[in-house]
């Protein structure tokens, strides 16, 4: 990721790492295997002057992921204008990535509302999973989601009940093992 994410400043690509990695940017640790970033148009051609120039490897069969060649650790680019999850057009579409990001341990990560909104746009459980991670170590609440979309703000909701109901559920487990 930094390898990457060090390639793209020196060549003045603006950015912002999304997916996983940003997810464990923004405090809830999770195990990914690549990396997805985040990036213009302009900024997809730019970087496809990268990889003609050698400095990653495309993977065959998949116009948006590449590999870097010291490490073999993949990465996606996901482009300003397309959507999350299955890619249909649906009411949430990537951002411009300079309009998002902020920087988090040198590295532009997007920012806490976009990755949230992102997360549920995309309605796969995993990214339902990574929200209530989100919500519990970022101490979010009702408030956070009138910063979300419409379109995902019951889904906010719901996560945000997920995270309570776990809560209760670790609290009940602990009172039950004190008293043993």
């Amino acid at each position: 990721m930094r390898r990457v994410a060090a390639a793209l400043d020196r060549s003045g690509i603006a950015y912002a790492i999304v997916g996983g990695m940003a997810v464990n940017a923004h405090r809830h640790s999770r195990t990914t295997k690549d990396v997805d970033l985040l990036l213009s148009g302009d900024g997809f051609a730019a970087f496809r002057k990268l990889v003609a120039a050698g400095e990653f490897d495309p993977v065959p069969g998949r116009s948006r992921r590449f590999a870097d060649r010291q490490t073999g650790i993949a990465f996606n680019i996901l482009v300003t204008g397309q959507f999350p999850g299955s890619g249909a057009p649906g009411p949430i579409a990537f951002p411009e990535p300079a309009s998002v990001a902020q920087e988090i341990d040198n590295l532009r990560v997007v920012d806490l509302p976009t990755l949230v909104q992102l997360k549920l746009a995309a309605r796969r459980y995993q990214d339902f999973a990574d929200v209530v991670g989100l919500i519990r170590e970022n101490r979010l609440d009702e408030s956070f989601g009138e910063r979300l979309h419409l379109s995902v703000r019951t889904d906010y909701l719901l996560c945000l009940d997920e995270k309570r109901r776990e809560d209760e559920y670790e609290a009940r487990r602990e009172q039950g093992s004190a008293g043993q």
